[in-house]
């Protein structure tokens, strides 16, 4: 997903100074009230250009600016997302290493990999929600639909002739086609991509539908280049209120997208915790309109709020994961 180049220099600043202040405050450091009082690392287990370090990059310059100590974005790519979790879980528990992460590697992955050499649920403590980012439903232009219903119709009478894209085996996008399959009744072939690859064969109608993050189709929609079917949100997007949910589309209880949030290490100091979270509420504000015009949701809230949303998540996914049948090594 790719947000514009001005919102990605305002996120980029929020986390970085939202690293520094998880830092600040661990066992044999600073005290809360000097937190952080050096550089902190906030690792992404994801490439640079994305999602997660576009979030992670802006809401660190806000840190920064605010604590003037750097929050340094560390990008650990690889696993799906195993890799840097595994690293942030591992790193000292003292505020001066976070992780920004999301659906994937806390919620999914557990249940998708056969084995972890941590579990992200406990090794891992929340600290604040960034953000909601809605999957949407978009078609190639050359399907001839624009409802949900009609998607239905579509898709019922052309059994096994739709084809699904989506970021990989076990990805928001997969298990979110899979979900909306099973849900009405319709035989639909997945094809997994690396990335940007199936929104490339999405645009060039090789695949003919996909879930994908409304900031990385957005454009496209606006450009008449895809059309919005739903999203799967439980309310509409801000930043597309046009466009219905699959819910009211008929399928109550329909919920998938993806979520961000800052994570640090367990045994991480709760004065330290609770520094970062207030420095992160406070932040949001100041980039609510360029998130919400990208297509994500800010949402923030308490440490508490957030790890009870998480496990909440771990919960559904599993369910979904495992009926999917869906698995990775």
């Amino acid at each position: 997903m790719k947000l514009t180049h001005e919102l990605a220099a305002t996120l980029a600043g929020l986390l970085v100074a939202g690293a520094a202040v998880a830092q600040g405050a661990a066992p044999g450091a600073a005290p809360a009230s000097d937190y952080p009082n050096k550089p902190v690392r906030v690792l992404v287990a994801f490439t640079a250009g994305g999602t997660t370090d576009i979030l992670a990059r802006a809401v660190g310059q806000k840190l920064t600016e605010r604590f003037k100590q750097t929050f340094i974005i560390d990008n650990r790519p690889g696993g799906g997302g195993n890799i840097g979790t595994e690293l942030a879980a591992r790193a000292a528990p003292d505020g001066y290493t976070l992780i920004v992460n999301s659906v994937g590697p806390m919620a999914v992955n557990p249940t998708l990999f056969k084995k972890l050499n941590i579990n992200p649920l406990t090794d891992l403590v929340p600290v604040v929600q960034i953000a909601d980012v809605p999957n949407v439903l978009v078609v190639n232009p050359g399907v001839p639909v624009k409802t949900m219903q009609e998607f239905i119709a579509y898709a019922k009478a052309n059994p096994g002739k739709l084809n699904y894209g989506s970021t990989g085996v076990g990805t928001s996008s997969h298990l979110s086609g899979y979900m909306l399959s099973k849900r009405i009744g319709a035989e639909t072939t997945h094809v997994p991509y690396k990335g940007a690859d199936a929104l490339n064969d999405l645009l060039a109608g090789r695949v003919q539908f996909m879930f994908a993050t409304i900031p990385s189709v957005i454009q496209h929609i606006q450009a008449g280049k895809l059309r919005a079917i739903a999203v799967s949100s439980v309310k509409r997007s801000r930043s597309m209120p046009e466009v219905p949910t699959v819910a009211e589309s008929g399928f109550p209880g329909f919920e998938a997208g993806s979520w961000f949030g800052f994570f640090a290490p367990r045994g991480t100091p709760e004065a330290v915790i609770a520094t970062l979270n207030k420095a992160v509420n406070d932040a949001l504000p100041a980039l609510e309109t360029q998130m919400v015009r990208e297509g994500a949701d800010p949402v923030g809230g308490t440490p508490a709020q957030f790890g009870q949303f998480v496990h909440k998540e771990y919960e559904k996914w599993k369910l979904i994961v495992r009926d999917s049948g869906a698995s990775a090594e």
